[in-house]
């Protein structure tokens, strides 16, 4: 058994006996992130979706751990995509699960949407990863879906794909194209340097769910 094994262990163990019996993740809305209403320290907070929150222990920082809501699908689901997508730089792999969560690389940046949010600049770079990622997803046998702004990565300039949750689903999603459409339009110098205000962004985000839905 190698270190790399033994660490691994060890962090399942530290998951099973410190974060998952004294956490508590609920989902009030199955259209908004989950809420995380207690965690035990020294664990962080990273993020939440709609299915699930991910966490950090500083201890292990290569790895984050990502703990879905009670009641919330769609483990098994993304424990196959991950298995489909295997080594990809613009992805995370998936390196251990247990009942309701999932242990995964962790990948570093700032999304998309906080780029817009600080009026951080996104390279044109980010938006070929991202085509030619979603292209290798769809080889596998995938169905990218639910790329939006809060589910890329910048790191270092390049384009990552932070969820891959819903991959499994059929439905057509047009998320990422409309995002593509957005950023070929209006971000344009000298503006793309500009902090947009969040309640804008939250504007931006309901009004377009509710054209989507009509």
């Amino acid at each position: 058994m190698n270190g790399d094994t033994k660490q691994l262990e060890t962090f399942v163990r530290l998951v099973n006996e410190d974060l998952l019996p004294q956490l508590v993740v609920e989902s009030d809305d199955p259209h908004e992130p989950v809420v995380v209403k207690r965690k035990p320290r020294p664990w962080k907070t990273l993020g939440a979706g709609n299915y699930a929150a991910v966490f950090l222990h500083p201890d292990y920082d290569e790895w984050v751990v990502k703990v879905y809501a009670p009641g919330r699908p769609g483990l098994e689901d993304e424990v196959e995509v991950y298995r489909r997508l295997g080594s990809h730089p613009a992805y995370s792999q998936c390196l251990h699960s247990g009942e309701r969560y999932l242990i995964l690389k962790r990948l570093t940046g700032i999304t998309l949407y906080n780029c817009i949010l600080r009026g951080i600049h996104i390279p044109k770079q980010v938006i070929r990863d991202i085509d030619e990622a979603l292209a290798y997803a769809v080889s596998k046998g995938l169905n990218p879906h639910d790329v939006h702004g809060k589910n890329i990565m910048v790191k270092d300039g390049r384009g990552v794909v932070v969820d891959v949750s819903d991959f499994l689903k059929n439905e057509p999603c047009y998320m990422w194209d409309d995002l593509k459409k957005a950023y070929n339009r209006f971000y344009i110098r000298p503006f793309h340097k500009l902090p947009v205000p969040e309640f804008v962004l939250n504007f931006v985000r309901k009004a377009y769910r509710r054209l989507k839905k009509r």
